[in-house]
């Protein structure tokens, strides 16, 4: 039986086609389970369920136009995208999907799915031509990147009468996964975490500096899988073309080791988790020049001093309450060389990035990770899209943490 989810709104969109008939069975199950519900449905859905349906279910007012509705002033898409917990996209069609992946905002739905910051839930339904189509898949990954979740179509009966992929997913399958996000927020909401991301750029004068390819993806990536489960995020970031998503990530900016080095251990005395995920340098230059360097010599030398290593400070000051897990990238011997780096700096998860896997490291949008724990276990996953990835670390981490 599932347990009642008081005071949790939803937002469920309705696309169309014909699987919207399954959202009927949904917005029921939905109420049942406690959630409140409101509908936002685009005009071709209307050709399959009709508004008073929609009402009488729910209980709520249903919306298709936010511009003709007979109501007292007010920016409708803004107000439903602040009033939700969570949208949930139930069928989504390769239309719908295309107009989220590409900033298209031409109807109520879409112009919702914009303005809303909270999590976002795609249930595809479609011919399996049209999901394997290359620019569907194209805008399928396009969303998951914008942290949004897939819940994946089945293979079942479809309306063009054969037996394929795309079947939307049962409406009692996409409640039990709706609650079980709700249940995992919960579980870690009100924790405080700290996530470092990105490169440092060590200057070595006006023009010049040391640093790395780094994207931030992967540091980015976690702190919005955090949010999503109401974490409270500090993200400590060096310098980086990404953006943050979630209300729930306070964002500090950084450029050097040393500035990053700071604000980590500031922000660190109060966390329950501490993820290192910045690729920090391990060397800076000596001096730094206040002009910019003249090139004169066919040789130049540059002496650098060692960057003092966060990773190893923080394990040093550890509480018993707080999880420190830490990354390491390698070429050679990586197993043997992670789990040293794991017991050197006393922390208690060490994930691992071999520049050898095709698609991992940097300047890539996808990983492929190895976690080790303190306690012997490990996981090794295959190469996936850095936000699933994220997922993958948090779930594993967290599964050890309570057990």
């Amino acid at each position: 039986m599932m347990p009642k989810s008081a005071n949790k709104r939803i937002i469920l969109g309705i696309t169309g086609g014909i699987a919207a008939y399954k959202s009927l069975s949904l917005i029921r199950l939905l109420k049942k389970a406690g959630y409140e519900v409101k509908v936002v449905i685009t005009k071709n859905g209307l050709q399959f369920v009709t508004p008073l349906t929609l009402e009488t279910l729910s209980q709520n007012p249903v919306y298709s136009d936010f511009f003709i509705r007979n109501e007292p002033y007010s920016i409708e898409h803004i107000d439903l995208a602040d009033w939700a917990d969570v949208v949930v996209v139930a069928p989504a069609t390769a239309n719908m999907i295309g107009k989220f992946a590409n900033g298209i905002a031409d109807d109520a739905l879409s112009t919702l799915l914009l303005a809303t910051k909270k999590p976002i839930f795609f249930a595809p339904a479609m011919n399996v031509n049209m999901l394997e189509n290359e620019a569907v898949q194209r805008n399928i990954e396009q969303i998951k990147k914008q942290a949004c979740f897939i819940i994946e179509p089945t293979v079942g009966d479809l309306a063009c009468n054969i037996s394929a992929k795309g079947r939307m997913e049962e409406p009692e399958k996409i409640l039990e996964i709706i609650t079980q996000f709700f249940a995992k927020k919960k579980k870690w909401s009100g924790k405080k975490a700290v996530v470092t991301a990105g490169p440092t750029y060590e200057p070595i004068d006006p023009v010049r500096f040391i640093g790395n390819l780094s994207s931030g993806l992967m540091g980015f990536s976690l702190a919005e899988k955090l949010a999503e489960q109401g974490v409270e995020v500090t993200l400590i970031t060096g310098p980086t073309a990404l953006h943050t998503i979630s209300k729930n990530i306070q964002r500090m900016d950084v450029v050097t080791a040393k500035e990053m080095l700071d604000k980590t251990l500031e922000f660190s005395k109060n966390a329950d988790l501490i993820i290192m995920a910045a690729a920090v340098a391990d060397y800076t230059p000596k001096t730094f020049s206040v002009e910019k360097i003249k090139k004169k010599n066919t040789e130049w030398k540059l002496p650098l001093q060692k960057t003092t290593d966060i990773l190893l400070e923080l394990g040093k000051i550890k509480t018993k309450n707080q999880c420190l897990v830490g990354f390491a990238l390698e070429t050679e011997n990586e197993a043997e060389n992670a789990k040293q780096k794991m017991q050197q700096k006393n922390v208690d998860f060490i994930v691992l990035n071999s520049l050898k896997d095709k698609g991992a490291g940097f300047k890539c949008a996808t990983n492929k990770v190895t976690i080790f724990a303190k306690n012997g276990t490990f996981f090794e996953g295959k190469c996936k899209l850095k936000t699933e990835v994220a997922s993958e670390i948090l779930e594993f981490v967290f599964k050890q943490i309570s057990d």
